[in-house]
């Protein structure tokens, strides 16, 4: 899977929030200063041709939705962090965030909690 730029990424976001939509709709969730219909068009076009989203005629223009799930590029995402920056280890990246971000110690216990339910 490709990775995206911010600008893809954040036009992914809304289609995930929206599921379909078209160009005016994407832009009416996007944060100001909103970008210009052109740009958005543009950024939907390049990620049809990655293969992150597809559309369906509707009238004059067309209604795009994802074909990415986003739990799927987030998934690829971190895996890409945690092979680039702490060597492939979950358990290294953890530690980071722990002692870089004060994380409390009752969270993580929160966390095992949640992971040990799940396996």
């Amino acid at each position: 899977m490709k990775q995206l730029t911010k600008a893809e990424e954040e036009i992914m976001q809304a289609l995930w929030k929206l599921q379909m939509a078209n160009v005016k709709t994407i832009i009416d969730i996007l944060p100001e200063p909103k970008p210009a219909y052109n740009t958005v068009s543009t950024i939907v076009r390049i990620l049809e041709t990655k293969g992150f989203v597809d559309y369906e005629k509707q009238g004059k223009g067309h209604v795009y939705f994802p074909l990415v799930a986003k739990e799927a590029y987030s998934n690829q995402s971190i895996n890409k962090l945690v092979d680039n920056y702490f060597q492939g280890s979950f358990k290294s990246m953890v530690s980071f965030f722990v002692q870089k971000n004060d994380v409390d110690v009752k969270d993580i216990e929160t966390l095992i909690d949640e992971i040990n339910k799940n396996k």
